[in-house]
């Protein structure tokens, strides 16, 4: 597959990449896990059907220690006994985060369980993710980025 751009080099590309970079290098720096952070960027992209992110993702939070089984069962988090309360919640409202079209917005319920575990600076830095990997998710999907060359670091590590 090719993309329809190929953003990788563009001029106007590079300078929106660069903002969202930035976003992407602040929340590395909040207390958030990173694993968790792997695991929403991950989840969203599977919802999306966006190869490049999954293909990004997986090998980053593989090469920073998640496990294989832990991997494969992010589609099936609710099912799966390898999740944290903390991380079913943040997985929750990455789903009802990404889904917004569906039409369901946020339910309270989510919101609250979310909040059980994670402060508001934590908060802050869960909803800014999910609109960041939605928004990597879109350009990606749109301009047809395909996946399964992707190497480790290739693009830093706040992609």
């Amino acid at each position: 597959m090719e993309p329809r751009i190929n953003p990788f080099g563009h001029p106007f590309a590079n300078k929106i990449f660069k903002q969202l970079g930035g976003a992407g290098t602040a929340l590395a720096d909040t207390t958030l896990p990173m694993p968790l952070q792997e695991l929403v960027k991950i989840r969203a992209s599977q919802i999306n059907g966006c190869g490049g992110c999954l293909d990004m993702h997986t090998k980053e939070a593989a090469a920073a220690g998640e496990t294989a089984v832990r991997l494969a069962l992010v589609g099936a988090w609710r099912e799966a006994t390898v999740f944290t309360d903390a991380e079913r919640a943040a997985l929750a409202l990455t789903e009802y985060g990404t889904r917004l079209a569906d039409g369901y917005g946020v339910p309270d319920d989510v919101w609250n369980e979310a909040a059980k575990h994670y402060d508001e600076d934590q908060l802050l830095a869960l909803t800014t993710l999910i609109a960041l990997i939605n928004a990597y998710n879109r350009l990606n999907v749109l301009l047809r980025i395909p996946a399964g060359e992707y190497k480790v670091g290739q693009y830093g590590t706040h992609a």
